[in-house]
């Protein structure tokens, strides 16, 4: 049984209008963009593909797509939108559960490897998107780096979001690479809050090229968003590309 904690319906069903931004043009039209070059004609495979905010304007972009992903409620979502023969989605986790065919491109954005709890099934994730790429193939993944250069001697929380509807700040365990992000949202106008914190194990990019090393992939490109700025020590997030040899 996979680490990661399952999403509930309730969850699935308010998760595009609390992510409308990653949903924007601004957001997308980069990801896709990116992405679609890597893939040239397909097919890919977007693991943890959720309610297919990425997925489907790939298939649109005339890319087939193909998902796997562990909460049923979120893919039921998807489903709302686009049938199965058009986007195929396998219920189960990233790291050990497999779809039929050969990918130019398997891609895991918005932080989702840090659902995988402990270092194995994060090198199982790895070795699961080798096992599904054609020689040639790449593997993505979008991840933020750890804000730990905020945390004083003694503090463990990093706000990341202070707004009028919604504050949001991470706690570290900084021996098990474990964050908790915690929220606190704004329902409706009556002026109450909502309560949720979900668990993540944070990666550095070095360890990243590790478990790709033990997957058999090299590190083909790393930069710092979807537009390809470049990746510096200031960068707050990366994107990373692994190929499979030819």
């Amino acid at each position: 049984m996979t680490s990661s904690e399952l999403w509930t319906r309730a969850t699935a069903d308010r998760y595009d209008a609390e992510e409308s931004e990653m949903s924007s043009a601004p957001v997308l039209v980069p990801t896709v963009a990116f992405l679609a070059g890597l893939a040239g004609v397909g097919p890919a495979l977007e693991f943890a593909i959720g309610t297919g905010r990425v997925g489907i304007p790939l298939r649109e972009r005339g890319v087939p797509v193909a998902g796997i992903e562990l909460s049923e409620h979120m893919a039921a979502v998807l489903r709302r939108k686009v049938d199965e023969d058009t986007l195929p989605v396998a219920i189960g986790d990233m790291a050990t559960t497999t779809v039929p065919g050969e990918f130019t491109l398997v891609y895991l954005v918005y932080n989702t490897i840090t659902n995988l709890l402990t270092q194995d099934e994060q090198v199982e994730c790895f070795r699961n998107a080798a096992r599904h790429l054609a020689p040639g193939g790449r593997f993505v993944i979008e991840l933020g780096v750890p804000p730990l250069r905020f945390l004083p001697p003694g503090q463990v929380a990093v706000p990341f979001d202070v707004s009028e509807g919604h504050l949001g700040f991470d706690t570290f365990d900084l021996v098990e690479q474990i964050l908790v992000s915690h929220h606190l949202t704004r329902d409706g106008d009556d002026g109450r809050y909502r309560r949720g914190a979900s668990r993540h194990r944070y990666a550095w990019p070095a360890e990243l090229d590790l478990m790709a090393r033990i997957a058999g992939l090299e590190l083909e490109r790393r930069v710092a968003d979807w537009d390809g700025a470049p990746f510096t020590q200031d960068s707050t997030k990366h994107i990373s590309v692994w190929r499979k040899p030819a």
